[in-house]
């Protein structure tokens, strides 16, 4: 793979400040906000000065114990083809849970949650990985990610786990130095002890980013500066092996183009004065990881049904845990949940308030206390627009609002965004959903 150079992860907020920034030589966009009849002006712009740009997926779930889903897939694929990327990438990650494998309800998480680093999931993410690359028609690479909780009974380090993962599969690894940085104080995990185990030929490229740390607890934000600490993970890594790319991520609290680029040209330099890389061994094998020479995985004879099943009763019951307020599964620390769980409905409240502005408006002050009041017993169940419009059906139905005039904006919304759809073929559903629309018209 070509190098890629220093770049700068491409937000429509700062479109036009990325466009005038000297010395980017690509932009990552978000996969799922580019659809491929319809590429920003800006990004066609960039591709026409040949600065190249790679779509990062954040949906598909393939840490997640299903198959990864079809239609995804083939939406990632349009958008690689479409943007002419020399790559695609995603997170090691599950994103929902439940569903057939259960027989209960899907959950959906709004966010990266990790996956245990255990013989099971890792056999399920191998076998998601193939499927991904037989649909892409490019190089996929997968994400290491940041995590506030630690699975029980984990029986690799993530550096083994990632050299095994490489080893079986081939697939390409994005590094994330801030999340690297983010283990280490929440799970007192060693960055230099990763590193030791990664394949770090197998690098794609590099994320950095900022965040915070709140009691004893640091959040991977991506809308704060970067810290010294994670460009010190960067040299690290840097000392090793060169990185084909490195990125700057930037998702919200955007500061001023020259904020941004100081980070960049920090960036830059730290790259530029880490000692020349040694020729150090570029990973260690993980001798519990129950894979022979050759990348046949041992005790796999069951092929990945059973490790699929266990995967997904876990992942439910945890997802469960953090959405839906069911017990803490055995073996988790009962607080940290709690900080996850309070982490991923603030989230949830804040996308709801971007996917529909209209709902903070009409409700001014009211909305974050009404929105993590129904979060509390309501899990995501689809995507946000439609969680949008359950929440504000709920405050319709359930009769919260005090305020007339904010009914009646609320109601007007509602309907005029709840239909025309496909009407269900059960006739129970299609009651339920005109007794609704009656109910709200009055």
């Amino acid at each position: 793979m070509q190098p890629l150079g220093t770049g700068i992860g491409w937000r429509p907020e700062i479109a036009e400040a990325v466009e005038r920034m000297p010395g980017i030589d690509w932009v990552e966009a978000v996969a799922e906000n580019v659809c491929p009849g319809h590429i920003p002006d800006s990004l066609q712009r960039l591709r026409a000065r040949g600065v190249t740009v790679i779509p990062h997926g954040v949906s598909l779930g393939l840490g997640g114990a299903e198959r990864p889903d079809e239609a995804r897939l083939t939406a990632l694929a349009e958008r690689a083809a479409a943007l002419t990327a020399p790559l695609v990438t995603e997170h090691i990650a599950f994103v929902r849970a439940g569903g057939p494998l259960t027989a209960t309800d899907r959950l959906e998480a709004g966010h990266l949650l990790p996956v245990p680093r255990t013989r099971d999931a890792l056999n399920v993410l191998c076998e998601n990985i193939r499927i991904a690359q037989a649909a892409l028609p490019v190089p996929l690479a997968v994400e290491n990610i940041a995590a506030l909780i630690s699975w029980p009974g984990e029986e690799m380090t993530e550096g083994q786990f990632l050299y095994d993962l490489v080893d079986r599969t081939g697939v390409r690894l994005l590094i994330d130095v801030a999340n690297l940085h983010t283990n280490h104080v929440n799970r007192g995990e060693d960055p230099a002890k990763a590193l030791d185990e990664l394949p770090v030929e197998a690098i794609a490229y590099v994320h950095v980013a900022g965040g915070f740390e709140r009691d004893g607890v640091w959040h991977d934000s991506h809308a704060h500066p970067v810290p010294p600490p994670v460009l010190d993970i960067l040299a690290d890594l840097a000392s090793r092996v060169r990185p084909p790319g490195v990125l700057l991520e930037r998702d919200e609290n955007f500061p001023e183009p020259a904020e941004l680029e100081r980070e960049l040209a920090a960036i830059r330099e730290t790259v530029d004065q880490a000692p020349k890389a040694n020729a150090k061994p570029s990973g260690v094998r993980a001798e519990t990881s129950g894979v022979r020479d050759g990348g046949a995985p041992q005790g796999n004879a069951e092929g990945t049904e059973a490790p699929r099943q266990r995967l997904a009763l876990a992942q439910t019951a945890l997802l469960s845990a953090l959405v839906a307020g069911t017990p803490t599964p055995e073996g988790f620390n009962r607080s940290r949940l709690a900080v996850q769980a309070r982490a991923l409905a603030a989230k949830r409240a804040d996308v709801i308030a971007k996917v529909a502005p209209e709902l903070p408006e009409i409700l001014t002050g009211t909305y974050r206390t009404h929105f993590l009041a129904y979060a509390a017993d309501h899990p995501m169940t689809d995507g946000y627009r439609h969680d949008a419009l359950a929440f504000a059906e709920h405050l319709l139905l359930h009769g919260r609002l005090e305020n007339a005039d904010a009914e009646r904006q609320l109601s007007d919304w509602w309907l005029e965004r709840s239909g025309p759809a496909p009407l269900s073929r059960r006739p129970a559903a299609r009651l339920a959903r005109a007794t609704r629309r009656v109910l709200l018209r009055r």
